[in-house]
């Protein structure tokens, strides 16, 4: 299965897309991963995105959506994926169904994940993020340590996690995910809409059911 995540900041999607994943045996593909990695890699595809952000650009959707193609055609994909993070406005969607259907596949749901905005700001509010390898912690606070990964980090409280940062991304994610959700609904996608407040547990099972595989 081919499932694209959406879902404001902080809702949750990207560790119930990591659920999702190991559930169906499939990997969690996120831009800015397979980005990095094109890069790092130096393909064709990547020595182009590094140009446009050695220059300061963002890369472009024709570049990325290039790579995402590369990412979902390599046998590690071939089951399916968990797409986290990678349609985020409408052209970035069409050029995923176009980077799809040249390589013979669709997406199969759209898993749009709702929280009240009060109980966002709480949630990001308090949370922290290692500086180290990035992860973030509930209910910890700035100067604890981090050791995962094998590495020792500080936990520290970034700026766009402060209340009135949050509420102006929110406001971003409205104005570009409203017309994205918009664009699935007419292109008759499967669109699931799961409620994000609850325990991990609870989500992951709504998750489970909505997409009819509990």
């Amino acid at each position: 299965m081919i499932i694209v995540l959406l879902g404001p900041p902080g809702a949750g999607k990207g560790t119930q897309g990591e659920r999702l994943a190991a559930r169906l045996d499939v990997p969690k593909v996120a831009t800015g991963d397979v980005l990095r990695a094109a890069v790092r890699d130096g393909t064709p595809l990547g020595l182009e995105a590094k140009a446009a952000m050695d220059r300061g650009d963002l890369v472009p959707d024709a570049v990325i959506m290039g790579i995402m193609r590369e990412a979902l055609a390599s046998p590690t994909a071939a089951n399916g994926a968990i797409l986290d993070g990678v349609v985020r406005t409408t052209p970035q969607a069409q050029g995923l169904t176009d980077a799809l259907a040249a390589l013979g596949r669709k997406v199969d749901a759209v898993l749009l994940f709702e929280i009240d905005e009060d109980e966002l700001v709480r949630r990001l509010s308090g949370r922290t993020t290692c500086d180290v390898c990035q992860r973030p912690f509930f209910g910890r606070e700035p100067g604890e340590t981090c050791s995962e990964g094998g590495q020792t980090g500080t936990l520290v409280r970034r700026k766009d996690d402060e209340p009135d940062a949050i509420r102006k991304r929110m406001q971003v994610y409205r104005d570009q995910t409203a017309p994205v959700i918009d664009w699935y609904a007419s292109h008759g996608a499967n669109m699931v809409r799961v409620d994000a407040l609850g325990s991990l547990e609870d989500v992951e099972q709504r998750v489970l059911t909505a997409l009819g595989i509990a």
